[in-house]
């Protein structure tokens, strides 16, 4: 399993010369990739700054050497696929191909989104949000991994993640505890995919990333120890670590203490 953090892409105070940093320490950290949200508007703080994670990953990508960078999750409704498209694979050259694209339908509190709305109104979000994954990944042509975002609970996000190759589920029932797996939902999951990918008829020999968690660390050690196994215990491959917005010493100090590893196999 890879070890990855999810920084805001805004908040109050948060500088993009902040994100920067936090994503260089993340290396240096231990971790393996760093995923960004991506808010038109971002939701949180009385004026929020809000920064574009593609410019923020471009420059991290050049002081960086083996991090993996990504969104978790860009809102497809609210985008462009083919300048979505345009700006992945030119991070994925920049970057040496250090690259995964997580989309989603987005999340109803980006004020951005309602602004400007670029869906139809009239039309089922879901089929839309079926059309526009179609043509990015016809667009990326498997250049770079796209992992689709949604509720586990969704039948629709393990089809659209089969299609895909990756997701990041989140639960929509126990919401004290939405990101939080036991071992058996994370096998569902991870069979579930399975089988929608060999009723499309792709090939079951393709690995399909599963990426859990994306809170903020458990306040005990043995707790989050507990959780990032029973991901692995399920199939798990990347275990995510969500940074909240706030003083600059209390973001680099949460990224500074490195991934919480599941333990060795018995």
């Amino acid at each position: 399993m890879r070890y990855g953090l999810e920084l805001p892409c805004g908040g109050d105070g948060v500088s993009a010369g902040l994100l920067v940093r936090l994503g260089v320490e993340a290396q240096r950290a231990g971790w393996d990739g760093v995923f960004f949200e991506d808010y038109l508007v971002y939701y949180r703080g009385d004026d929020p700054a809000t920064f574009d994670p593609w410019l923020v990953m471009a420059v991290i990508a050049g002081r960086t050497s083996c991090l993996t960078l990504g969104t978790t999750v860009t809102g497809l409704l609210a985008r462009d696929p083919v300048k979505l498209a345009r700006e992945a694979l030119t991070l994925r050259d920049l970057s040496d191909g250090r690259v995964v694209l997580g989309v989603g339908l987005g999340d109803p509190n980006d004020r951005g989104a309602a602004l400007n709305p670029l869906w139809d109104g009239d039309r089922s979000r879901g089929a839309q949000m079926d059309e526009r994954l179609d043509l990015l990944l016809a667009l990326l042509a498997g250049r770079v991994p796209v992992w689709v975002g949604g509720s586990s609970q969704a039948g629709a996000v393990p089809r659209r993640a089969a299609r895909a190759g990756g997701v990041v589920p989140y639960k929509l029932t126990d919401t004290d505890r939405w990101s939080d797996f036991t071992t058996e939902e994370v096998a569902a999951l991870v069979a579930a995919v399975g089988a929608a990918r060999a009723e499309a008829g792709h090939p079951a020999s393709v690995d399909v990333d599963v990426a859990v968690g994306g809170r903020r660390r458990l306040p005990s050690a043995e707790a989050e120890q507990a959780a990032v196994d029973a991901a692995a215990r399920g199939g798990a491959t990347w275990w995510l670590e969500f940074v909240r917005p706030g003083p600059d010493a209390e973001m680099l100090d949460a990224v500074r203490r490195g991934p919480v590893r599941a333990s060795p196999a018995r």
